[in-house]
């Protein structure tokens, strides 16, 4: 899933805008899950010794160096929490991840299915017994620091088939020029060179009402749309990554500062900013010359139930799918994560399958906090502390 992160990329657009989407009978959309609320405790109780955890008494491994971290190998009773997950909300993740293993889970996919249908106890069991927890940190010499955990999510917006008054703002599937002119047009030319107008006609998938919320789909690299057709038949689909037109990307946050526009580069502010000054929003726009094109993709019933495809390839799960930094931790990687902030806390297993621009480093995640305005609200605040651990065959060396 091509995107930033929603607090880098834009904290509900807070911080990479700173820094830097048949009448009869009239069908009604699937309803859609909300999403699953965070494992919330106090304070994570003290873990039993190692000789009450059965598997977990071998010899601890070497460390291992990995891209930008270092795995250091750990007893399972170090993993805060480790006992009060609710395994089987992971499960459904993991089984996501086992459509493509790759060479290193593959080996044990068939186990994961089996045992999607165990009991808790079972599964922790098995996991003790076949994974090695790694405590990922910075490389040697690296600063160690805090790690960092973001969110993200699928914004979800209405839109309509044909452009009216009420909804005037297109998303466009790619040109059919993009890979012959590279970079291809600005923002700002798409909207007034009658050149780059001529290759965009009838290349429209669907209007909008606000092009700020168009700027926030094209920032999460992905959405959902409550679609109305020239009928007046509505149906839910979703908008796919399909490509950029490789212009800079320039933060529309930050032209708002650098003009002494606002003080307050959050989502709420940039948004006030926008009712307050209408005839300036194409201005803001135009700042930021990148331009995000789309696919458009069915949402059946099923599929509503998870989210867009991440870089992994696999359908992203609320709440257990991470974004991670591949450099330091291999798609398909089950997580421990680990963090108490002013948001939630979280103690729980995650799977590593999506990745972003701004998720570099050895201890960075971006959390799938799933979709529509509650999911987020959640992301656009989320930006805490992080500690996290990789789950490793114990019989495939990383």
């Amino acid at each position: 899933m091509k995107r930033l992160s929603w607090w880098v990329g834009c904290a509900a657009i807070v911080g990479t805008l700173v820094a830097c989407s048949s009448k009869p009978p009239r069908p009604e959309p699937p309803s859609l899950p909300s999403t699953p609320p965070a494992t919330t405790v106090p304070a994570w109780p003290p873990l039993p010794p190692v000789a009450d955890w059965p598997g977990d008494t071998a010899p601890l491994p070497a460390p291992i160096l990995r891209g930008r971290s270092q795995w250091i190998p750990v007893r399972w009773n170090e993993l805060p929490g480790v006992g009060q997950d609710a395994l089987h909300e992971a499960w459904n993740a993991w089984m996501r991840s086992c459509e493509r293993p790759g060479t290193t889970w593959a080996q044990l996919c068939a186990e994961v299915r089996r045992l999607s249908i165990a009991t808790l106890e079972d599964q922790r069991a098995w996991m003790i017994a076949r994974l090695q927890p790694y405590r990922i940190q910075p490389l040697p010499g690296q600063p160690a620091g805090e790690g960092l955990l973001t969110s993200y999510y699928e914004p979800m917006f209405e839109a309509t088939r044909q452009p009216s008054a009420a909804f005037p703002v297109p998303l466009y599937q790619p040109p059919a020029t993009l890979v012959q002119r590279r970079p291809w047009y600005t923002r700002q030319e798409m909207e007034t060179l009658p050149q780059a107008q001529a290759e965009l006609a009838g290349r429209e998938i669907a209007w909008l009402a606000d092009p700020v919320d168009a700027l926030v789909l094209q920032i999460q690299g992905s959405g959902r749309l409550r679609l109305t057709e020239p009928d007046g038949s509505q149906k839910l689909v979703r908008l796919a990554y399909a490509g950029t037109n490789e212009q800079p990307y320039k933060s529309v946050g930050r032209w708002l500062l650098d003009q002494g526009a606002i003080r307050d580069a959050t989502w709420p502010g940039i948004k006030a900013w926008t009712l307050q000054n209408p005839g300036r929003v194409r201005d803001m726009l135009w700042a930021n010359p990148r331009m995000v094109f789309f696919r458009e993709e069915p949402l059946p019933p099923f599929d509503a139930a998870f989210g867009p495809r991440g870089a992994q390839g696999v359908a992203l799960t609320p709440g257990r799918s991470i974004a991670v930094d591949p450099q330091s931790i291999p798609y398909g990687t089950p997580v421990w994560l680990a963090s108490q902030g002013p948001v939630t806390t979280l103690a729980r297993l995650v799977l590593a399958q999506d990745t972003g621009s701004a998720i570099v480093g050895a201890v960075r995640a971006d959390y799938f906090a799933g979709w529509g305005a509650e999911a987020g609200d959640f992301a656009g605040r989320l930006k805490q502390p992080l500690k996290m651990w990789a789950l490793w065959p114990r019989t495939i060396p990383p």
